[in-house]
């Protein structure tokens, strides 16, 4: 079939008959788009011929573009009341055009479906002809396109105002759109559009990078704070982001975005109020906004750190890994299980940093740029559970979101799921967490086909998951399946390195950088102490010990927690009042009792020592001396 349309100039003529007699020519931006539909040899008069996403495809784009439909969903909630109330629509497409949300008037909603203005359906404009949607985002502005004004005559019935929502480098981020019928004059939506764009762009610019500063500018002071400031952000003497407000009050365009900022509008202006003119010297009302001050922190002696950072991991806090050699070579083969596909079960006490360890593999092994997915397994209600792992599809059940989820075990794909307290899953998930682990897929909730998922794997628990399974309390077969390596952390008090691991930990509070330090004493006391929660607990401790010194205090025994001080030795029991033995007696006495004590502890002297309240030089001279008498 030979083109209605073959050149810009039979399409032009042709547009104006369609208008009428005595129509003016739409706008240049109009006629620009028709110039460019003719040039791809579009043919107005027939129906664009458009492939709606599939199901799958169209899950990925949800959750690709998640972010930006959180950031959009308030403007689009506000926009809503006025679309009903004149049987229009309010669209959000993604950066390419793709529609990702429709919500308005039920009734115009069935009529925009039957010209594919519904959700998982591409609006740009090599596709669909002028329209509004496409058509700003070619043109980088806002854009009406009413009635004829559409390229394809099926899109007449339709009259549509978008605006492109722009990112602080100045990239589009998607468009929004407010669309009604044709025959209902419009005149207000694309300062609608506008308005709401404005308050999403000034939102995404929150975000701001640490040790940057912030440039909020205006005509009018009142204006300060709100949607239509004008926001420049600076790191040094470039400008690294900004809204359209503040580029153009200060006569900019966005190829300034990277470039060094002239004396007046960058670096050299200090915090606080400002009085600026802009390119016409006109007054603008302003204020800098300095960085955050950094967090105050002395790095540890360096006679502490060898030994116990994890491989390539910084120390930012206390949560950060701190790892004994021994520790050191069960990481270094957990990152080799999951290198090869195979499960690792961490094992441990409370507080004793399983899921540190679960994130050092993780930031150790190759899919460290892929997401870790942490999912605590004692937390999750159990009526949703199933649909927080496993996603679900929209409408599976009452309260669902509209679009679905896509679960954990998805989300974590490509990289390393991390289920904590796994002896804490019911019985009846067990057998669907199996299934999804032996054939690599998952089936959402209220779906029909599974979806394929790729993770390594790595569980933990405070629990003893072999017995169990001999109690019938975790299934066997799930056991086996995520178990054939099992990581076990040493409680805290087991640890041979606590003095250096307490100096560590003490090293990254705030407490070394107010010249605050620990006597030692209190080191000892604080090395020597159970600590039934573990690192966890010993880091809070010492937090706490830092908030309360003051400045250049060294902090001794009785800055300590009640029970931490005297938890370190435990006091002897009072003696029983009897007859003095013989001083054979007693040797015999405290032979035994240091043997009791070496076997209690596996031959371990400091332990050993430690429990019996002697010094461990005095029960090496005594073992010595039992040695020598022996022989």
């Amino acid at each position: 079939m030979q083109s209605r349309v073959s050149t810009p100039r039979t399409l032009l003529a042709a547009r104006r008959q369609a208008f009428g007699p005595g129509v003016a020519e739409p706008p240049p931006p109009i006629l620009r788009s028709w110039e460019r539909c003719a040039a791809l040899g579009l043919d107005f008069g027939t129906r664009p011929r458009i492939e709606p996403l599939s199901s799958v495809e169209m899950r990925a784009a949800f959750d690709r573009n998640e972010a930006l439909r959180r950031r959009c969903r308030p403007e689009i909630e506000a926009l809503h009341a006025d679309a009903r109330a004149t049987g229009g629509l309010v669209i959000l497409t993604d950066a390419g055009g793709l529609i990702l949300d429709t919500l308005g008037n039920d009734s115009f909603a069935g009529r925009a479906a039957q010209v594919a203005l519904r959700p998982g359906v591409p609006w740009s404009e090599s596709l669909t002809g002028t329209n509004a949607i496409g058509t700003a985002l070619i043109e980088r502005r806002a854009v009406e396109v009413r009635g004829a004004e559409h390229y394809f005559e099926p899109h007449r019935i339709l009259s549509c105002a978008a605006m492109p929502i722009l990112g602080p480098d100045g990239a589009v981020l998607g468009i929004l759109d407010l669309t009604g019928p044709a025959g209902i004059h419009q005149g207000h939506a694309l300062g609608l559009v506008g308005l709401a764009v404005d308050a999403i762009e000034h939102r995404v610019l929150d975000a701001v990078p640490a040790g940057c500063e912030v440039l909020r500018l205006h005509r009018d002071p009142a204006l300060l704070g709100t949607p239509r400031e004008g926001v420049l952000v600076f790191e040094g003497r470039r400008i690294i982001g900004a809204n359209r407000h503040g580029l153009a009050l200060l006569g900019l365009g966005w190829d300034a975005i990277g470039a060094e900022a002239v004396g007046r509008h960058g670096a050299d202006l200090a915090p606080g109020p400002l009085a600026l003119r802009d390119a016409q010297g006109d007054p603008l009302y302003g204020r800098l906004q300095g960085p955050p001050a950094p967090p105050r922190r002395r790095p540890a002696p360096e006679s502490a750190r060898p030994g116990f950072l994890a491989p390539g991991l910084s120390a930012p806090g206390p949560e950060a890994p701190i790892l004994d050699p021994a520790t050191q070579k069960l990481l270094a083969r957990a990152v080799r299980l999951i290198e090869a596909g195979i499960p690792v079960v961490v094992e441990g006490e409370t507080g004793t940093g399983k899921e540190v360890f679960a994130r050092a593999a993780h930031a150790a092994c190759a899919r460290s740029q892929k997401p870790f997915v942490a999912v605590n397994c004692a937390a999750l209600p159990e009526t949703l559970i199933e649909a927080e792992l496993f996603g679900y599809e929209p409408g599976a059940f009452t309260g669902a979101a509209r679009h679905g989820a896509k679960g954990l075990l998805r989300q974590a794909e490509g990289g390393l799921l991390f289920l904590d307290e796994i002896g804490d899953m019911p019985l009846s998930l067990q057998s669907r967490l199996l299934r999804a682990l032996q054939e690599r897929e998952v089936l959402p909730v209220g779906g029909t086909r599974p979806v394929p998922v790729d993770f390594a794997l790595i569980c933990a628990t405070h629990r003893d998951l072999s017995r169990m399974v001999e109690e019938g309390a975790f299934r066997a077969d799930l056991y086996y399946r995520i178990a054939p390596y099992r990581v076990r952390l040493a409680p805290l008090r087991d640890r041979p390195d606590r003095p250096a691991l307490v100096r560590e930990l003490w090293a990254r509070t705030d407490g070394p950088a107010r010249a605050v330090s620990l006597s030692p004493s209190c080191e000892a006391a604080l090395a020597g102490a159970p600590w039934p929660g573990n690192l966890r607990q010993l880091a809070a401790c010492l937090k706490a010990l830092a908030a309360l010194a003051e400045p250049g205090e060294v902090l001794d025994l009785d800055a300590l927690p009640e029970g931490v001080a005297a938890g370190a030795v435990a006091p002897a029991p009072p003696p029983m009042r009897r007859p003095e033995p013989e001083a054979g007696r007693l040797d015999t006495i405290a032979q035994d009792a240091m043997r009791a004590a070496l076997a209690a502890h596996g031959g371990n002297v400091s332990r050993a020592a430690r429990s019996l309240g002697i010094s461990r030089s005095t029960l090496y001279r005594r073992c010595l001396t039992e040695q020598a008498a022996r022989a």
